[in-house]
């Protein structure tokens, strides 16, 4: 761990890496389909009733004794060990994912343990925004001169929410979207750098839309046995209303326009959606590296997948404009402005 003796300001903090753990099992749409049919002998679904309303081809899924911190940690080793760095490089690790193993303890002990980290560690969760959040207090605490090097991780096992019992036709109609929740580990290295590597970060509630997509805690609900799900796709799209031009108000602040973006990030929970918010927005479409298709919602691992992807397929480069925009139920929203700069400081 780097001694806070020797953090020295003036500081700012860079993403070094980014790395993700994508399980090998693959369930299309059709199987998926075929499951709830089966399950649900009474309910009629229509043939390709996934793709044409959200865009879904298939989605990962995990091993089902997976849990949350394996695929965290999956994708923690694979970053260290492409930075060269090992556990004792760490100075605070967050696990920040909509997913967890436990309700206590923080399930960033279950993944510290796993990397055989020392430091220290806490959850962050706010739904789909998870990552986003943490990058936001990383990013503040590594300016503060608290620590030098945060590894953020998250497991999603959205997968799992799909073998839920449906009782009738309008209970699937709000628990469609669950049978497009994929799995996926990530992983994202924060460090202290002299050079600005984050240039702005900025988040937006409407709190009064959390009724729209909920998931019920079958301990602390009065009433509930089991865990129950419900997602009223109208409400929660209107739940995110005004927080685009909120989210280009804080761009055009920081003296950018969204035609100056090389790569946007956008949380998806669907193709339409997704060409909703850049449409609504005003960035180009072939800015945005679109996932959805092949890997289904994957939640808070939505943004470190993207850029993943877009290095790989050479749509990234040292230097480069990124945007981050960060969408998750509740409502909540988020903006995060960058210089790509993968190498160390």
């Amino acid at each position: 761990m780097t001694p806070l003796a020797s953090l020295t300001e003036p500081r700012h903090s860079t993403i070094r890496r980014v790395a993700v753990h994508v399980p090998e099992g693959r369930q299309s749409g059709t199987e998926i389909e075929d499951e709830i049919r089966s399950r649900n002998p009474g309910l009629h679904l229509r043939p390709g009733l996934l793709r044409q309303m959200y865009g879904f081809e298939e989605r990962r899924v995990a091993p089902a004794d997976a849990w949350p911190s394996d695929l965290a940690a999956a994708a923690a080793r694979r970053l260290l060990d492409e930075c060269g760095l090992g556990p004792e490089a760490v100075d605070l690790l967050v696990f920040a994912s909509a997913s967890e193993d436990l309700e206590e303890p923080a399930t960033a002990h279950v993944v510290a343990d796993q990397l055989g980290v020392t430091a220290p560690v806490f959850d962050v969760k706010n739904a789909c925004n998870g990552v986003l959040n943490a990058v936001e207090i990383a990013d503040a605490l590594i300016r503060a001169g608290r620590y030098r090097r945060v590894l953020i991780v998250t497991g999603e096992r959205g997968s799992a929410l799909s073998r839920l019992p449906v009782r009738d036709r309008d209970e699937l109609a709000l628990r469609l979207p669950a049978f497009t929740l994929g799995d996926l580990g990530a992983a994202l290295l924060l460090e202290a750098s002299d050079r600005a590597g984050l240039l702005g970060i900025r988040s937006f509630a409407n709190s009064a839309g959390w009724r729209a997509a909920t998931v019920t805690n079958p301990y602390f609900s009065p009433g509930a046995s089991v865990t129950a799900l419900r997602f009223d796709s109208q409400a929660l799209a209107a739940s995110f209303t005004g927080m685009e031009k909120e989210a280009m108000d804080a761009l055009r602040e920081w003296g950018r326009e969204p035609g100056e973006l090389d790569l946007v990030c956008v949380h998806q929970p669907s193709v339409p959606f997704t060409h909703a918010i850049l449409d609504s927005t005003g960035i180009a479409r072939d800015r945005a590296m679109v996932t959805f298709p092949r890997y289904g919602n994957v939640a808070t691992g939505s943004l470190p997948l993207q850029l993943v992807e877009a290095a790989e397929k050479d749509r990234l480069h040292p230097g480069d404009l990124v945007a981050f925009i960060g969408l998750a139920s509740g409502a909540s929203a988020g903006l995060l402005l960058m210089e790509w700069h993968p190498d160390p400081a």
